[in-house]
């Protein structure tokens, strides 16, 4: 049986999040390895926003790189929170870094559906429902790879099929 033709796209923030809740990091070369064995994946995008001078996300995505995974970078905005905003809790110094790669995800899926029959998407984030959908109806199977403790009930529902990474701990884990 023919593996079906996949692109794989990670929300790389949302994904940190779902990794720092389960104590354990995603070993992405070990993670291309399992798929591969039952996709026939076309192409790997990383979205992260970077700050200037980080030479440890530079390494990093140096990293991902050498084994065929692509980064989608853009600069880290710093945002002033004011003292009553709730994240401001969060803040140091008062500020937040923030990229938000939604748009740019969704466009790339959008234009780059000709040829695969799947697309897997590591996030949780509900901002993809909408675009899940049009997906489906656009004929594409979506599968969905984000934790338990991370994944947004709305995106759970609007999915085709969803995998939860820590049931993949043992396949994923990075040592």
């Amino acid at each position: 049986m023919d593996k079906p033709k996949t692109k794989v796209y990670i929300d790389g923030s949302n994904t940190f999040h779902a990794q720092k809740k389960l104590g354990w990091l995603i070993d992405w070369d070990k993670a291309k390895n399992y798929l591969s064995v039952r996709c026939d994946i076309i192409d790997w995008k990383y979205y992260i926003g970077v700050k200037d001078g980080d030479q440890e996300m530079a390494g990093f995505l140096r990293h991902l790189n050498k084994f065929g995974i692509s980064a989608v970078t853009k600069s880290l905005k710093k945002i002033h929170l004011d003292k009553d905003d709730p994240q401001f809790k969060y803040a140091k110094d008062g500020y937040v870094y923030k990229a938000n790669f939604d748009v740019e995800m969704t466009a790339d899926m959008l234009l780059e559906t000709d040829q695969i029959t799947e697309i897997i998407i590591f996030s949780g984030d509900s901002d993809f429902v909408y675009l899940v959908r049009k997906l489906k109806n656009l004929g594409k199977n979506v599968t969905i790879y984000s934790s338990r403790k991370t994944i947004s009930w709305e995106l759970k529902l609007e999915s085709a099929k969803v995998v939860f990474i820590e049931s993949l701990e043992k396949e994923f884990r990075k040592q």
